[in-house]
């Protein structure tokens, strides 16, 4: 690595080397050939008598060995990367240098390429969620019946319990993988349209038959591994697809960002921590600190690909006729950044997921602590149903809540809220009653089912990633 030259933040820290594999230029480059390959292959199928068999073979003899020093050398001269790769391919297949690229336009190969790719990078994106839902899955089993705090406005309300909290993110976590699979099900190949979509050089190419030009077409797409194709397209494949792809990457890192910002609030409250190793340092200056910088780097990334879309949007809006260039140098950085960063949010997402730390006594001090606000609702109840006249009773109740808060907030000291009812001898009549109605498990509802309901219905998706594996090749 030369430290005097910009290097992209993805390739050294953040994301999978199999990512990175994907939108490498080896990678892309071989695509081409793949694809130039599958096209005299068919279109010989289909009755091009100009095209050998040698010659195909002589293509496929060379694929993986891409002369890219040829190919940069070219470039220079002819300011053109499809064409001077087409030259690089020719200088290796001498005898099938005049049919590469027969009847095609550059996005034959830039297009469908880039879709090939996407195709791929969505797939390791669906496994790498699937694997995280099963880590996410056991947390919220493990601590399905711990009660928590629950708040609304970020200020205590009700009690929840950890695994009930968890299954929130898990469930974020299912509609993004729903929604990556069924694009990965829906995505289209562009397939062999021509220079501007008519098809008109492969109606040349095949002397006007118009049936041999549909199937090539359709042929090349099945070889390729897409059921479905561009119906219709100009030169390029409609870039809203670029944005339906984007989109459900933003999807992916709202809820990342989501579970990281709880994690943190989380980690202020000393409740649930990010695992911190022994020669971890959270702070230059403050050698106690513990910050949770795996949660704050999770946010920041989502941040920057929740952003994307809108770059997508406007190339899509902005495309002129049948094809204009100036979506090229974006989409070349934007879209792969895309995947990149989808991809270190959920390596980082997992990682942070079997490392989280559950601090019990702190939550159980926590809840101890507003337990007796919660309660008031189930001794004013009790209160009535021994006699008590409920609008008398809910004024001292509401008095002795004033009281007790301003003991706290004032004061500094504990909540003596459950003391002074007992000294209230209004209350006499649920003093026997006061130890069960402190119970924490007595106020969250229906959290442990809901936890256990919902593991249920997701076990399909769970059962299929149960051994998934991640590499934990990028830097945590």
């Amino acid at each position: 690595m030369n430290e005097k030259e910009y290097i992209n933040q993805f390739s050294t820290r953040y994301s999978s080397k199999e990512m990175q594999y994907l939108f490498s230029e080896y990678n892309r480059i071989k695509k081409f050939r793949e694809l130039w390959i599958c096209l005299a292959e068919t279109e010989k199928e289909l009755g091009c008598e100009e095209i050998t068999e040698q010659q195909i073979n002589e293509l496929k003899a060379n694929c993986d060995d891409i002369n890219f020093d040829v190919a940069h050398e070219r470039e220079k001269i002819v300011k053109h990367d499809v064409m001077a790769h087409i030259y690089a391919y020719g200088k290796q297949c001498p005898n099938a240098a005049g049919i590469i690229h027969l009847g095609a336009t550059s996005c034959y190969v830039t297009d469908n390429a880039d879709l090939l790719i996407y195709k791929e990078a969505l797939s390791l994106l669906i496994n790498k969620i699937g694997g995280l839902m099963v880590n996410l899955s056991n947390f919220a089993k493990k601590y399905k019946s711990l009660p928590t705090l629950g708040f609304t406005h970020i200020q205590p309300a009700q009690l929840v319990t950890v695994g009930k909290r968890a299954v929130l993110w898990l469930q974020d976590l299912e509609l993004d993988y729903i929604k990556l699979t069924n694009l990965y099900n829906f995505l289209p190949f562009r397939g062999a349209k021509g220079t501007t979509g008519t098809q008109g050089s492969f109606l040349e190419l095949f002397s006007g038959n118009k049936e041999k030009v549909i199937e090539l077409d359709k042929i090349v797409a099945k070889k390729m591994g897409f059921k479905n194709l561009i119906k219709v397209s100009g030169q390029t494949y409609t870039r809203k697809i670029d944005y339906d792809i984007t989109s459900s990457l933003s999807s992916l890192a709202q809820s990342a960002s989501k579970f990281a910002y709880d994690i943190r609030l989380l980690q202020s409250k000393k409740e649930i921590e990010e695992g911190f190793s022994s020669k971890q340092i959270g702070s230059s200056a403050m050698p106690y600190k513990r910050n949770p910088m795996k949660s704050e780097r999770l946010d920041a990334l989502s941040r920057y690909l929740i952003s994307l879309p809108l770059n997508q949007s406007m190339t899509a809006a902005t495309q002129m006729f049948e094809r204009t260039l100036d979506d090229s140098a974006n989409r070349r950085i934007s879209m792969a950044e895309a995947f990149l960063c989808a991809d270190s949010i959920v390596e980082l997402y997992h990682n942070i997921v079997i490392g989280l730390q559950v601090n019990k006594n702190v939550i159980k001090q926590n809840v101890s602590k507003e337990l007796p606000f919660m309660a008031t609702e189930a001794i004013l109840m009790t209160a009535v149903n021994n006699g008590a006249d409920r609008q008398i009773a809910h004024e001292k109740l509401r008095t002795h809540a004033i009281e007790a808060h301003k003991r706290v907030v004032e004061q500094g000291k504990n909540n003596d809220y459950i003391e002074r009812i007992k000294k209230d001898k209004y209350f006499s009549n649920v003093m026997n009653s006061f130890n069960e109605l402190l119970v924490p498990e007595n106020y969250y509802g229906l959290s442990v089912f809901q936890v256990e309901n919902y593991l249920k219905s997701i076990n399909k998706i769970l059962k299929k990633y149960k051994n998934y594996t991640f590499t934990n090749d990028i830097k945590i």
